[in-house]
């Protein structure tokens, strides 16, 4: 047996293995029965991690990254279709996939280039107000989720320029004082609004409205969510596209040195503040994208949805996948999201949880569940 095809086994059996988890964790609702899937599921990975596999399999994932990302996509759509019907599960799945964009728009800035950036919900409340006020505009939807993550980005080159004066801990304040600030605007204004929040029209796409059940047979009809699933994983996708081809790119060269020494890299000519601007408009523009699709799921949004607390999670999602890694969004994502709503029994002491679980990382594990490895530097491409 060739190690080629033992890569392509492993690989094929982890997406196998990880899309029966999802669909088991998703559907199971007695609390003991989570609890003991949770432990069987630490219990591997613990297991992995002493005898060695979590390395052998982590190898056959960078030999065939291409199989890697296939097997994922396909893994997630079984999910899709396995809770095709249930309204609940792809809603949970759908804010999965938007808050991934979200915090890879984060990672842009904390992972690529440094940038602090502790206003993440207040950008991705910019993306839900936009499609709330221009949703019912002759403009079509799909552009309002682009215009939503133009619109975050032009505030953010705003808020730029405060933080590029400020360094550390003062930048980080700065940040914070906007997404307070942005909270505040939204209660005292009536256009918007006020405390109440805004309707939001659901996403309508060449005539096709998301906001209706999928009528298959006269037995069968889909949930309505599973249209908004479909369009996030493709956002998804894209983002993922993004990502990668910046990463490998002279661009994401530039963000590390950026990142790494700023001194450094200063001396060697490159421009500080040009790519800091550069990550920090695109990460808003990806935060304001995912807020947009989510706004339109919902069809409600209020000033109590981008609080200084939704800030928290979204940076604490980066920094529990790791800074910088892709995937490590994906499951830090999916455990933030699902495991309050599956543990009914830790929603009033959430906040404390991920208070405890970011100091435990911090201390034992700062690079985060799945770190970023060496980024792959492919010449030529010029953007």
């Amino acid at each position: 047996m060739t190690q080629s095809f033992k890569d392509k086994a492993v690989i094929i059996l982890l997406a196998a293995a990880a899309a029966a988890f999802t669909i088991t964790f998703i559907a199971i609702e007695e609390q003991a029965e989570i609890f003991a899937l949770i432990l069987f599921a630490a219990a591997l990975v613990f297991a992995g991690a002493k005898f060695g596999f979590t390395r052998s399999i982590a190898q056959s994932l960078s030999r065939n990254e291409r199989l890697m990302n296939m097997a994922v996509i396909a893994a997630t759509l079984v999910v899709i279709f396995w809770f095709r019907e249930d309204h609940f599960p792809l809603l949970m799945i759908a804010t999965v996939m938007l808050y991934v964009i979200a915090c890879c728009g984060l990672n842009m800035q904390f992972g690529y280039t440094g940038v602090v950036n502790f206003a993440g919900a207040a950008f991705f409340g910019v993306g839900c107000y936009t499609a709330a006020v221009l949703g019912d505009t002759s403009i079509p939807l799909l552009l309002v989720i682009i215009l939503g993550g133009v619109i975050a980005a032009i505030v953010g080159s705003v808020l730029i320029i405060p933080v590029l004066r400020t360094r550390g801990h003062y930048a980080a304040v700065v940040t914070i004082a906007f997404g307070l600030l942005f909270r505040t605007f939204l209660e005292v204004n009536d256009t918007l609004g006020g405390p109440q929040g805004l309707g939001v029209s659901g996403m309508n796409l060449f005539g096709w409205d998301f906001n209706n059940n999928i009528e298959i047979t006269e037995n069968i009809e889909l949930s309505f969510y599973l249209n908004y699933v479909i369009l996030a994983l493709v956002m998804v996708i894209l983002t993922f596209v993004l990502m990668r081809r910046i990463e490998r790119s002279w661009i994401g060269l530039n963000f590390d040195a950026v990142r790494l020494d700023e001194t450094a890299a200063a001396c060697f000519g490159i421009d500080i503040k040009r790519w800091k601007i550069v990550a920090f408009t695109l990460g808003n523009f990806l935060a304001g994208t995912a807020g947009a699709l989510y706004a339109m799921m919902l069809g409600f949004i209020a000033p109590s949805n981008f609080a200084f607390s939704d800030s928290l999670i979204l940076v604490s999602i980066v920094l529990l996948g790791g800074m910088g890694s892709l995937w490590g969004t994906i499951l830090a994502a999916g455990l933030v999201v699902l495991l309050p709503e599956k543990l009914q029994v830790i929603q009033e002491y959430r906040f404390l949880i991920y208070a405890v679980v970011m100091i435990l990382i911090l201390l034992f594990r700062p690079q985060g569940i799945l770190p970023r490895g060496l980024r792959a530097y492919i010449p030529g491409w010029r953007g």
